[in-house]
């Protein structure tokens, strides 16, 4: 099992200059500002789970880890979050 960030628009504050996520994502075109919202926003089949999104948005906690289910492919929302990848290994190949 892996996991994949999620945003709360609740808690994210983009539309007021924070864009920390958006910038230390290794994965291009993973977390993406949403135009309409203007909140931080997750494209799920790109991300690899590294963390490192949810790491930088501490001082808000914004972002949440979820599991995705390896056979359905769905994160599954309230899941208990599952081992973070290594940034080596969720880059690996």
């Amino acid at each position: 099992m892996y996991n994949v960030a999620w945003v709360d628009n609740e808690k994210c504050i983009a539309e007021k200059g924070c864009r920390l996520c958006i910038m230390y994502c290794p994965e291009s075109d993973c977390i993406m500002l949403d135009a309409s919202t203007k909140k931080a926003i997750v494209i799920e089949p790109r991300c690899k789970g590294c963390d490192l999104c949810k790491v930088v948005c501490s001082t808000h906690n914004a972002i949440t880890m979820f599991p995705v289910d390896v056979i359905t492919g769905k994160v599954i929302k309230g899941g208990v979050e599952a081992e973070s990848a290594a940034l080596g290994q969720a880059y690996s190949g």
